[in-house]
Parts: C-alpha cells; structure tokens; sequence
C-alpha cells in the first residue's frame, strides 16, 4: 500500500505541470493574436487639415465700412459728350448766376461814347457754354428792340474756360448831327443768354455803365458782335463802323 502512494503522487504533479504549460501556451497565443489584429488595421492618425465639418467664411470684399460694395456697370456715371441743353459739347450752358460783367468805354475822352466792350468772367473752376450772339437790349424792359448783329450770328458754342473771359463789342450811336435832334437813351445794357438748342433763353445779364456815365445815347445804326475770347476779336469789327 505505500508503495502504491508514493507512485501516484509524482505523476498527478507532472500533469498539474502539463497541463498549466498548456494553459500558458493558450494565453500567449490569444494575446500575439490581438496584437497581430491591431497592426494589420494600422496605427491611428489624425484627419487631415481642412477636412471634416466645413466653416462658414467671411466675405473677402470688404470695403472697409464692414459690407460688401459693387458698382453694376449701369450705375456707373460718365460723359456723354453733350449736355441735356443740347449745345454740343461736353460741358453745361453758362448760368447768368455764375457770370460777372463789366463794361469798358473804348473811345478816347472828350468823344461821343459809341464803342463798348462788354466782358463776361465764369466765376466758376469749371468750363461753361456760351451759344451763339446775346440779345442785347439798350431800352429799358424786355419790349426794348434787340441791337442787330454784325455779319451772320456764329452759331459755334463757346466754352469759356473756368475763372475765364469771353467778350462782346458793341456800338450804340451811328448819328452826330448835334442842333436839336434828340435821341434815345440809356443808363445800362442788358443781354439775355441763348441756351444751347438756340430756341430757349436763359436769363438776362446786366451791364453797368462805366464810372463817369449816367446814360448814353443810342439810335437804329447800333450793332453787336459776339461772343469772342478776345478782347481784340470783339472790338475789331465794330470800331469799323
């Protein structure tokens, strides 16, 4: 009977051992199975940038003020080459407002006044349109006879160029037969603007007799001749007469 013990005890302890190398074994296995598993998926990164849930962005035409500005081509404002006056230039019909007059005597003292020149000066820094001949007028009131031209009227605008000059020379007084004869008189001229289609008025100018004359005398043979840019080309045709 003991020698029956002492031979099953040696053998229960070599399987206990058998059977635990076994288990170990098992353990091993499954965990280099995991392991095998998660790097044949790959290591884990992180998306690339600019992908995933998109922003909503600002507009980049900020104008500075904190909204977006556009001009549509339409609203876009340039010059048309004529004005609504219909002058034929690119540039508005002179306004009686914007206009300073004078008045120069161009006879010598001691003679009888007969010869002026009247002078407009644009009191703005932008060019302006005169048309054709002013309707001078040496009576008073608008039912006073409109001195006649010299020549043809030159119906050519002209731009009077800002803080410029444009003139007009006029001749009043054709007889001096002295005696008795009496004739009309006058203490100021006015000229009424023609506008740029040649059918419409456009206010009346008054021309202030020069220093030293209250009035002048004035009869049929009066002329005018206007406008011009010079003094020269005003007066040259009626010191003619």
């Amino acid at each position: 009977m003991k020698t029956k013990t002492a031979r099953t005890g040696p053998v229960r302890r070599a399987l206990r051992g058998t059977l635990l190398g076994a288990a170990a074994a098992a353990v091993l296995l499954a965990a280099t199975a995991c392991q095998g598993d998660d790097d044949a998926a790959g290591p884990s990164s992180p998306a690339p940038a600019g992908k995933g849930t998109p922003r909503a962005t600002a507009s980049t035409t900020d104008s500075g003020t904190g909204t977006a500005t556009s001009t549509p081509a339409d609203d876009r404002t340039g010059d048309t080459g004529e004005t609504s006056g219909g002058n034929g230039t690119k540039y508005k019909d002179c306004q009686v407002t914007e206009l300073n007059t004078a008045v120069e005597l161009q006879d010598a003292a001691g003679e009888t006044p007969r010869h002026f020149l009247l002078t407009v000066t644009n009191g703005t820094r932008t060019p302006c349109v005169l048309n054709e001949s002013p309707q001078v007028r040496l009576g008073a009131g608008n039912d006073a006879d409109i001195v006649r031209t010299l020549g043809e009227v030159d119906t050519d605008p002209l731009v009077v160029p800002g803080g410029g000059k444009a003139y007009a020379g006029l001749y009043v007084f054709g007889a001096d037969e002295g005696g008795e004869a009496e004739y009309d008189r006058s203490d100021r001229f006015t000229a009424t603007l023609v506008s740029g289609d040649g059918t419409e008025l456009n206010g009346t100018l008054i021309f202030d007799l020069p220093d030293g004359l209250d009035s002048v005398s004035y009869d049929d043979a009066a002329r005018l001749y206007g406008w011009a840019l010079t003094e020269g080309m005003a007066m040259r045709p009626v010191t003619r007469i």
